[in-house]
């Protein structure tokens, strides 16, 4: 029997089609409910005449329900079900894949692989909801027992939690309250890396010298500004007042722009206007864009190559540690404070900028000394004078 026309009812935004009674003889009515949800028009099935009990009366009374969301549909019913289904056979493997499934452009997402890899893939057939402190404690003397740093190992948890929060917060599983639980060792390793004249002398003559152009754009982005390397990525030319001299960092929560996720904006001083006035305005609205003009994710290798070209030392950090040689420059003049510090490199807590406090500390008292032997010299030429 084709579909008929739907016919009203007394009863506003309740029509019926009349249909083949399933199970008896004749026809019978199949009522609707039609009503606005998000600003679209919605018609949802409500119920039989007979296999239901469905009157118009009734039917109204659902159709109320549903224009409160008291009620779900039979649709919505369904993929609830559904959900909750997969709910119970969502492992920590299928969670991590969908997870990169989701967010394939996520930097560190090849370092995050291998981690997983490496020291999570024994978890990879439990359930979420089974992941309780006796889990995460194992984990954590497993990976101290063979030797790893504390660093590793928190980077190692933190993986694990931000797999569960995922699965969380997409709805993907439920009850899984043990990332709360997670016990983050403290560290103390962080480092402080610096170059001496020499070695920053070989690194301006590479890139001046260099064919990886944006690369050693970059870095010396880096160091006249202690730009991190994600905020470069996403650097677009909008976000430079040239009129007011300040470079706007667009907080991102995907990995990319500020690191706090909020909104920060540093000085334009006048190395780095002329850096970025030096580089050609594309169709990209980025400064630095990546293939097909949009956001570069990664320029590990050039950068990796520059480095090698000026004989830097192998574990020197292209980007980060010149971001640690701009503050170690700043920190040295002795002219700003810790907290101008804190804010030109953007850190959310002065505990971060205080490794640099010690070459502020070495800049005073050589200031400190100079006052002293100008005041020594000035009471020698009163003498002088005196015994004349």
């Amino acid at each position: 029997m084709s579909v008929s026309k739907r016919i009203k009812t007394a009863y506003p935004g309740i029509y019926y089609r009349e249909t083949r009674r399933v199970g008896g003889s004749g026809v019978e009515r199949v009522y609707y409910a039609v009503y606005k949800r998000d600003g679209k028009v919605v018609e949802t099935k409500v119920g039989k005449q007979y296999a239901d009990d469905m009157t118009p009366s009734r039917a109204s009374l659902i159709r109320a329900q549903l224009v409160e969301g008291k009620r779900s549909t039979r649709k919505d019913a369904r993929l609830e079900a559904q959900r909750k289904e997969a709910i119970s056979i969502w492992t920590i493997e299928g969670l991590w894949e969908e997870y990169k499934r989701r967010r394939p452009d996520l930097k560190g997402l090849r370092t995050d692989q291998n981690r997983f890899e490496v020291h999570l893939r024994y978890l990879q057939k439990m359930a979420p909801e089974n992941v309780n402190t006796t889990v995460i404690d194992n984990l954590r003397l497993s990976l101290t027992q063979s030797g790893k740093k504390p660093g590793t190992i928190r980077n190692v948890l933190e993986l694990l939690r931000r797999i569960i929060s995922f699965g969380i917060k997409k709805g993907l599983i439920s009850g899984a309250q043990v990332t709360a639980q997670f016990e983050m060792p403290l560290l103390n390793n962080e480092k402080t890396e610096d170059l001496t004249a020499r070695q920053l002398q070989a690194l301006l003559t590479a890139i001046a010298e260099t064919k990886y152009k944006k690369a050693g754009d970059m870095m010396l982005l880096a160091l006249y500004t202690g730009m991190r390397r994600g905020e470069m990525f996403n650097l677009q030319w909008e976000h430079i007042d040239w009129n007011r001299g300040f470079i706007n960092l667009v907080g991102q929560d995907d990995g990319f722009g500020a690191k706090s996720g909020q909104s920060e904006r540093i000085p334009l001083n006048d190395l780095a206007r002329q850096l970025l006035s030096a580089i050609p305005h594309g169709k990209s609205p980025f400064v630095f864009p990546g293939k097909f003009g949009g956001r570069l994710v990664d320029i590990r290798k050039q950068a990796d190559a520059l480095k090698k070209e000026a004989g830097l030392p192998e574990d020197f950090r292209p980007f980060h540690g010149l971001r640690h040689v701009y503050a170690s420059m700043v920190a040295s003049t002795g002219k700003v404070s810790m907290y101008e510090l804190q804010k030109l490199l953007t850190h959310k807590s002065s505990a971060m900028t205080q490794r640099y406090a010690h070459l502020r500390d070495d800049a005073l008292k050589r200031a400190s000394q100079a006052a002293g032997e100008a005041l020594v010299q000035a009471l020698d030429g009163s003498q002088d004078r005196c015994s004349r």
